[in-house]
């Protein structure tokens, strides 16, 4: 269970739970991000209802974690939730550009991204075990 003096420390290992299987999703079924994207893009009530889940989960984020000035991780985690935030309001404001953009940026690199998710996701399961101590 959370508690102020961990909370960082779980939401990072969320993140990299998150990651992990991302990227595992990815290798299993190629592909599966690029449909979704473009599934997302074609519809404007899922990219309303994508980037108002999106923007509730960065704010949450942003709000419950508690920022130390002193402490890197806490620093970053932070700022990740405002990014996604962010994100967030991009997706309901210019839906169409934003999935557009992400279409792009995704193009046909679907197995890089996915060893990219599961080396973050590692990363991140790691960190956030440290922090916890577990």
């Amino acid at each position: 269970m959370g508690s102020a003096g961990n909370i960082t420390g779980w939401i990072t290992l969320f993140f990299g739970l998150y990651g992990l299987a991302a990227g595992v999703g990815e290798f299993r079924n190629p592909g599966f991000w690029s449909r979704m994207v473009r599934e997302v893009q074609a519809s404007s009530a899922l990219q309303f209802l994508t980037g108002f889940i999106t923007l509730i989960l960065g704010a949450t984020i942003y709000l419950v974690n508690p920022y130390d000035p002193a402490d890197w991780l806490s620093i970053l985690i932070t700022v990740i939730g405002a990014w996604i935030l962010i994100e967030g309001m991009l997706i309901m404001a210019v839906g169409d550009w934003f999935m557009g953009f992400a279409a792009r940026l995704m193009g046909k690199g679907g197995r890089a991204w996915a060893v990219f998710a599961i080396i973050f996701g590692l990363a991140a399961a790691f960190a956030g075990l440290v922090r916890l101590q577990v």
